[in-house]
């Protein structure tokens, strides 16, 4: 398709799209204030563009990218929203708790899982923001499987990133209510699962910018939380604070030693718990369709580095020296939100008297981190759920978007599953959970490898149909092989993940310990073939090379006017200082 008739296409339907959405005033005063909230909940007139498409040339795939690259998300994300999300958005237990279990594997093998697990998320968040930049559409990479690879792939990633978001939400629900359990154990945990759920539920009503507003405030929480603990950390490393016993250095990394035994099988062990903690970091790029400036995600997609280097990294580092593996209360908390397996409060007691104000101090982030995940939870399900509707992969009532731009339907789906967070009333809660979280386990490493792979795809695809990498609106900072690298990786997170299910660390080989883990493979497959089945296409596995539609819904409408603004943004780094210039390939 050229670009004159591409321009022509976006005016049109951008026209069509700005006088669906203009509510009526009657009379020509203005509208009350309960009527404006009445008629905002309206449905956005996508039937007008779905019908335009209809009477056009299009192909069935083009139509579905042009629906899902002009949904009416409001555009209001800047610069500052993206930059905070994409380094404290999903900064959780995973982290702040959860890192106890992979440390009961050694400090090395806890340093080495989070380094393979940080590099394989690094290529997947520069793959996907490659994508999501070239192609904003509705759902953001989980759909790009789709375009680039597979239909029925990409039904099978979208159905379990979604299904991981949705299941996370009454899990972190029920964390919220644990966490002021701890202060408040008086109160029955259920009510405190209830006021959370009413409190996310109507923050997500607010709309994106709700989201994204909190999800600022929550972030910079979070990140001042991990400076401090990092600063106070090196000092206790060092020596310093209140009852040391002296500097401590890399004491533990002799004595009881770097790694647990087995070496290998504990190594691997370490992988569930890191991809726990990095899961979510893909969710920048999700807001692409919701984002002022195009160049803000790739911007946003670049302090994921500096998320992974810092926050993580560097965390592990100093876990690893302050806190021996075989210390018992790594495993002992009763649950996955219980403060006294977190090793940030082992750590901190360990070399001082600070006690119960440390405790104090981590349920405080713990609760903020919380609260940031439920809302992720939310923001990140409604969205795919809207996407899947949109393109015609689930009924088309999950398309459903209002005058404001809230997917009203994902938001529901999404709350009614929050209301399995009424389990914590339930003395079967962990066991139900444990089954659920089973269902999308290690599907976190397959949605990251079809990514990378998409990405692949796409730079195979331009140059198969003779296009130039001139035309990329940003280039991931690995290039190619960051995508390559991206597969590698996680087919072989996958791989080691599988073989410590198999054969757990401690205890004997069982189906049931298999199946926690590793029970969304058999699903995904299931969801592959019944898609399959539905499409009734058992000859094309995937789409060729030069069938890979480069077109419909890029935003580099203007070849020549997108080299020349790129040339002008070159020109103009080159003339600022160096130090500017080392800031700008960074951030």
């Amino acid at each position: 398709m050229d670009i004159l008739k591409r321009e022509n296409e976006s005016d049109k339907f951008t026209k069509i799209e700005t006088e669906s959405t203009t509510i009526p005033t009657g009379s020509g005063r203005p509208d009350s204030l309960v009527r404006r909230m009445k008629d905002s909940f309206k449905q956005s007139n996508l039937h007008v563009i779905s019908e335009d498409l209809e009477n056009s040339e299009q192909t069935e795939q083009e139509k579905i990218q042009w629906k899902l690259a002009s949904q009416p998300y409001q555009k209001v994300l800047s610069q500052r929203h993206l930059t905070m999300i994409a380094i404290g958005g999903t900064l959780g237990t995973g982290l702040f708790i959860g890192l106890g279990y992979s440390l009961a594997s050694g400090p090395a093998a806890l340093l080495i899982g989070f380094l393979l697990v940080g590099t394989s998320m690094f290529c997947v968040v520069q793959s996907a923001a490659e994508l999501s930049c070239q192609f904003p559409v509705s759902g953001s990479y989980a759909t790009h499987v789709s375009r680039f690879i597979d239909e029925s792939i990409g039904f099978t990633v979208a159905t379990n990133y979604a299904l991981a978001w949705l299941i996370s939400f009454p899990s972190e629900l029920i964390g919220c209510s644990l966490t002021i359990s701890y202060w408040n154990q008086t109160v029955n945990p259920a009510v405190w699962v209830a006021i959370f759920y009413v409190f996310i539920m109507v923050l997500n009503l607010f709309g994106v910018r709700g989201f994204a507003e909190t999800e600022f405030a929550l972030s910079i929480i979070k990140v001042i939380a991990i400076f401090i603990f990092i600063i106070i950390g090196i000092v206790l490393i060092a020596g310093g604070g209140p009852n040391s016993t002296g500097y401590i250095g890399t004491k533990y990394w002799h004595d009881p030693g770097a790694f647990a035994k087995p070496v290998f099988k504990n190594l691997c062990n370490t992988f569930v718990s890191a991809a726990f903690s990095f899961g979510g970091s893909e969710l920048v790029l999700l807001t692409s369709t919701e984002s002022k400036n195009i160049s803000a995600i790739s911007r946003a997609a670049k302090g994921t580095f500096w998320r992974i280097a810092i926050f993580y990294i560097t965390t592990v580092v100093i876990i690893g020296c302050l806190v021996p593996y075989n210390d018992s209360r790594l495993l002992s908390g009763s649950t996955s939100e219980d403060i006294s397996a977190s090793p940030f409060v082992i750590a901190l007691s360990n070399t001082g008297s600070m006690g119960q104000k440390v405790s104090n101090f981590m349920n405080v982030v713990i609760l903020v981190a919380v609260v940031s995940v439920c809302n992720s939870c939310v923001y990140a399900s409604s969205r795919l759920i809207q996407a899947l509707g949109a393109s015609g992969q689930l009924p088309s009532i999950c398309s459903y978007m209002d005058r404001k731009g809230r997917p009203l339907v994902g938001i529901g789906i999404s709350g009614a599953f929050g209301l399995l967070g009424f389990l914590v009333a339930s003395k079967k809660e962990d066991e139900v959970f444990t089954w659920l979280f089973a269902l999308c386990s290690i599907s976190s490493f397959f949605t990251w490898f079809c990514i990378c792979m998409s990405q692949v795809r796409f730079r195979m695809a331009l140059k198969a149909q003779g296009r130039s990498k001139d035309e990329i609106a940003y280039k991931s900072m690995l290039g190619i092989y960051g995508g390559i690298l991206g597969c590698i990786l996680n087919a072989l997170l996958v791989a080691g993940e599988i073989y410590v299910s198999a054969a757990p660390v401690g205890s004997p080989s069982s189906a049931e310990a298999f199946f926690e883990y590793c029970l969304s493979i058999p699903i995904m497959i299931v969801v592959y073939v019944a898609h399959r089945i539905y499409r009734r296409d058992w000859k094309n596995w995937y789409i060729k090379k030069s069938d890979i539609d480069l077109d419909t819904g890029c935003s580099v409408e203007n070849l020549e006017l997108f080299k020349a603004q790129k040339e002008a943004e070159k020109q103009h780094i080159a003339s600022k200082p160096f130090y500017y210039k080392i800031y700008r390939f960074w951030c």
